[in-house]
């Protein structure tokens, strides 16, 4: 039986959230759309890594926050298993800590949930090709979190900063010790923590 997808098979989901009123909806949605079938559900990451594991869908479309397992540790894992489903992210969070993480770990794609239903259509199927889909407001940001430690080039003394901050030296200690500013030891912080893709100084 053939499709809108010209005879090809039906791109297959596993749909990932912790709400079921947002699982049904979602399934609703592919279910009505010609050229996809939904495989199964799970309400947290790690329940999604098994079932991603036995059912082999096509895309695996994940929340990010949910108790019981979130998606980054989840995407994390389907990537190092080598599952060769393509994750699209839909969430309700376009932050820079969950944008990158998420897509540093394996996502080849990331919605908000306020995606009209054709962009998320359009998302699945490009993501099932393996071609990478940002909503505008997460690709700005990503192009805003690249583009920022392009300013300057990684410097010896970001460097120095960064030695420093791993041996647990405050601010203050840093610009004593290195004869600057408390607010250049922060310019230099923020460089850093854009160029390693982190959030705060126990992740740098």
């Amino acid at each position: 039986m053939s499709d809108e997808t010209s005879g090809r098979t039906a791109i297959t989901l596993l749909i990932v959230d912790d709400h079921p009123v947002v699982r049904d909806g979602l399934r609703a949605l592919f279910e009505a759309a010609p050229g996809f079938r939904v495989l199964g559900e799970a309400a947290d990451g790690v329940r999604a890594v098994a079932l991603a594991a036995e059912l082999d869908p096509d895309v695996v479309l994940m929340d990010l926050r949910m108790p019981g397992g979130g998606g980054v540790p989840a995407i994390a894992e389907l990537t190092r298993r080598g599952i060769r489903a393509k994750v699209m992210v839909l969430t309700t969070y376009d932050t820079d800590s969950d944008t990158l993480p998420a897509i540093e770990a394996g996502a080849t794609g990331y919605l908000l949930k306020d995606a009209p239903r054709d962009e998320l259509l359009a998302g699945v199927r490009a993501a099932a090709e393996g071609r990478t889909v940002l909503s505008p407001a997460v690709a700005s940001r990503l192009v805003s979190a690249v583009r920022a430690p392009g300013n300057e080039l990684p410097s010896a003394r970001e460097r120095e900063v960064l030695a420093l901050v791993a041996r647990g030296t405050s601010n203050r200690e840093i610009a004593r010790e290195l004869f600057i500013s408390e607010a250049t030891v922060k310019t230099h912080l923020t460089h850093l923590y854009a160029k390693l893709g982190v959030n705060d100084r126990a992740a740098a």
